[in-house]
């Protein structure tokens, strides 16, 4: 049982993406600084209020709205541009200098029943004839 739990582990998804948890969070803080701290009272200042929070009308208070969606807008283009298009150009790389072609990937990934079953057309036409 224990030894099931070690390879679980130790497989490079798990891995990977306890990372991706651990560097996310603490990114997520930093942007929110940046957002609450820099970017909210900015905002808030050119619609004379204090903060976005603070921006409301007829009691409804879209300035928190507002003040999450740039957050999230942040985050997520921060770990695009960080992570995802850094990481897309490394693989590109690697799979150019190891001369993996992208569209034999892809029929490499037919999928296997389609594979057997033109097989079996193949042979019974070869049988036919």
């Amino acid at each position: 049982m224990l030894n099931g739990f070690k390879n679980f582990i130790m497989k490079g998804n798990v891995v990977d993406l306890a990372v991706a948890v651990v560097m996310g969070a603490a990114f997520g803080a930093v942007v929110t600084s940046i957002v609450e701290g820099l970017l909210t009272p900015l905002i808030g200042r050119l619609f004379s209020a204090k903060g976005i929070e603070e921006m409301q009308w007829e009691g409804f208070m879209y300035g928190s709205v507002i003040s999450s969606i740039i957050s999230f807008l942040l985050i997520a283009s921060a770990i695009y541009f960080v992570v995802v298009l850094p990481m897309n150009h490394m693989i590109e790389r690697r799979n150019r200098r190891l001369g993996i072609d992208k569209d034999v990937k892809e029929e490499a990934a037919e999928d296997p029943q389609i594979a057997l079953l033109t097989e079996i057309r193949d042979s019974l036409q070869s049988r036919s004839n």
